[in-house]
């Protein structure tokens, strides 16, 4: 579906060059959520606007489903940009426009008639979950339903990509975990290519199905989402996988549990995929002479299976300890031990 190859884009600041995106390389599949995750700064954004075509590379191509947009001029890549649709942080809708006039814009400049027109709204109206705020105007909505406008208009044109430039970044949690909801619902009845960038690894691991991290214009580590969270490489992703793993791997919460564990082994456990929905400490308990108590646990779903940690306090006599531990190994089961007796 999208292929960026060597993908460079260097700015001249007046004071010197900027290199923002730097020679990167990706394959993104058709009907994937793909997400690009990175702090400010890391070129993701200068990434998404050429794959729209809003800016032109330094060097390297964009492909989408085999159409070279990079070398698209005029009509051509006006006609490549309505395949390529975005929502935005803060929105961009119309404040003098109704919602179904907000929908209804693209499809008035693409020349469609009024019947088609009038008919596509009604469908996008329901399908972003709007059904009885058609007439009302932005003012009149909240952040979540502003949103929605915003995805039911680039859908307007049934683009085949759709870009998210950090749509949820302005929204509380509950709401942000309904739109990614949406965005899921979207992907799977329309078969839509959705890519998302982001500085949240909450967004991530809720919808997508894989992950590219950037760092200085660069992709610094590739993967499916699962094992980013099970096994990740480079520095940054070990940050961006602590924003929803912190509250098990903190100094403060391990010096705690530490007080109120002060015996035997305080033992972190993360599990993958189907290793979560497995009975793995009955057998151990069953196989091993040792005390087993949970200090604590989380399970979290990503679009790949379940992600879990759980942290264990095992008591009992130091081989057999080591012995639940192999145990645990070799059941492939990520094992750290946080605390010594």
């Amino acid at each position: 579906m999208i292929e960026l190859k060597q993908l460079t884009k260097i700015f001249d600041t007046g004071k010197g060059s900027l290199t923002a995106v730097d020679h990167v390389n990706l394959s993104i599949a058709t009907g994937e959520i793909f997400g690009i995750i990175g702090y400010s700064g890391a070129g993701k954004s200068t990434l998404i606007r050429l794959l729209n075509g809003l800016e032109q590379p330094t060097s390297g191509t964009v492909q989408i489903n085999k159409q070279n947009i990079t070398d698209s001029k005029g009509l051509e890549l006006r006609k490549a940009r309505q395949k390529v649709s975005m929502i935005f942080q803060h929105f961009n809708l119309l404040w003098s426009r109704t919602v179904k006039e907000n929908i209804e814009f693209p499809l008035e400049i693409a020349g469609v008639p009024k019947q088609k027109r009038q008919a596509r709204v009604s469908e996008l109206v329901e399908l972003v979950g709007l059904t009885g705020r058609e007439n009302a105007y932005p003012s009149q909505l909240s952040g979540g339903q502003k949103q929605r406008v915003g995805i039911a208009r680039a859908l307007a044109n049934e683009p085949e990509v759709l870009l998210c430039d950090e749509a949820t970044s302005a929204l509380d949690p509950e709401t942000t975990d309904a739109i990614l909801d949406l965005l899921v619902d979207i992907n799977k009845r329309l078969g839509l290519t959705i890519v998302l960038i982001t500085h949240e690894m909450h967004v991530i691991r809720k919808i997508c199905h894989r992950v590219a991290v950037m760092e200085g214009g660069k992709v610094v580590e590739l993967g499916d989402v699962l094992e980013v969270f099970q096994s990740p490489k480079e520095e940054i992703t070990k940050r961006f996988v602590a924003q929803v793993t912190e509250k098990e791997d903190s100094h403060e919460t391990i010096k705690h549990l530490r007080e109120l564990y002060p015996t035997g082994e305080l033992v972190k456990l993360i599990f993958i995929g189907d290793q979560a929905e497995q009975p793995i400490l009955t057998k151990l308990i069953r196989n091993f002479p040792v005390e087993v108590n949970i200090v604590q646990g989380d399970i979290a779903h990503t679009q790949r299976g379940a992600y879990g940690t759980l942290i264990l306090q095992i008591k009992g006599e130091p081989e057999q300890i080591a012995g639940a531990i192999q145990f645990l190994e070799v059941e492939n089961v990520q094992t750290e031990v946080m605390a010594n007796a």
